[in-house]
């Protein structure tokens, strides 16, 4: 935490923030490109879609780890401490920033578009913020860059002071930051408005499940697979589900 006076400034916050101003600057510039918006009009956008994708992402996380919250509703509200749940995150907040743009007279699917590789450039960024907490970090590993917690968050964990773990953030941050250049290099052999975002879900969420794997934070089950990962399967099939049947009926359309 940076104090600044009266001010304290949670640096798990301020990562996110970073991200957001990252992700609202990439978008509001590939609009204009695309002579659909301005800049203004994409942070009037995120003005409305930010704050929803954080209630949406804590409602997720309040919801699927409610024995954290059950007994102590204060904790629900203290997000600075953690805890935002992508998925609640990207749904509340792009259905919300859909909302303003059709306000505004945008396409839903030029700006789906538009925001589909600052996405991961948002989260890229905001995945430092659990450095910051010492959380969601990976098994044990004797890899040269093995993540070094403090012994409290090693002992929390269950292991032996002075062991070290995959740091499972970095991995995501780096995945997320390669998507987002592929996703801009998609976008000029992608032609059909809206495609780009299925591109996005099902690139995150492929690497997703395979990092989810990796965790030992605790999370609901089930088959022996955590529910993120689930998660990741379900959006990952409907997202390739979308992008082949277009291709496959035009391809059964007589010559």
């Amino acid at each position: 935490m940076l104090q600044l006076g009266p001010l304290k400034l949670n640096a798990y916050g301020a990562m996110i923030a970073l991200g957001v101003v990252a992700a609202v600057w990439l978008s509001g510039r590939r609009l204009e490109q695309r002579g659909a918006g301005t800049r203004e009009d994409m942070s009037s956008i995120a003005l409305w879609g930010v704050p929803a994708g954080v209630i949406g992402g804590r409602l997720y996380h309040v919801v699927t780890d409610w024995e954290l919250f059950s007994g102590h509703p204060e904790r629900i509200v203290q997000i600075w401490k953690g805890g935002l749940g992508i998925w609640g995150g990207i749904f509340l907040g792009v259905v919300v920033g859909i909302w303003e743009g059709r306000r505004r007279g945008i396409s839903t699917s030029v700006l789906l578009t538009c925001v589909a590789p600052a996405l991961p450039l948002a989260q890229s960024i905001g995945r430092w913020g659990n450095w910051f907490n010492q959380e969601l970090f990976g098994r044990p590993t004797t890899l040269p860059w093995g993540l070094e917690v403090s012994d409290f968050h090693t002992r929390q964990a269950g292991y032996p002071v002075g062991t070290l773990f995959h740091p499972t953030f970095l991995y995501e941050s780096l995945a997320c930051l390669a998507l987002c250049g592929l996703l801009l290099l998609l976008d000029k052999v992608v032609k059909r408005d809206g495609y780009l975002f299925l591109y996005y879900t099902a690139g995150y969420t492929l690497f997703r499940f395979f990092n989810e794997g990796l965790r030992i934070d605790p999370a609901h089950s089930a088959g022996g697979l955590r529910l993120n990962q689930w998660v990741s399967i379900v959006v990952f099939a409907v997202s390739v589900s979308m992008l082949v049947l277009p291709r496959r009926a035009k391809s059964d359309l007589p010559a």
